[in-house]
């Protein structure tokens, strides 16, 4: 799962955060509830979006120096 993002395209990348994001929320209200499974699921959820937020960086980043280096 961790070198599942890096193929992506930048758009993927940041529709793939949009969504792991809604679920995440939905997740702690589940948590509030009571009604989770695994625990431990909203860690795993949250080091996927902080992976995604750095590859999306980087490949802002990456854009960038490019754009700049055309100028």
């Amino acid at each position: 799962m961790k070198n599942s993002f890096k193929e992506l395209k930048l758009e993927e990348l940041k529709a793939k955060r949009e969504e792991l994001g809604k679920k995440y929320l939905d997740l702690r209200f589940q948590m509030v509830i009571g009604h989770v499974e695994n625990p431990l699921m909203k860690r795993t959820m949250r080091r996927q979006i902080a992976r995604l937020n750095t590859l999306i960086a980087e490949r802002e980043r990456t854009a960038s120096d490019s754009a700049g280096a055309r100028a």
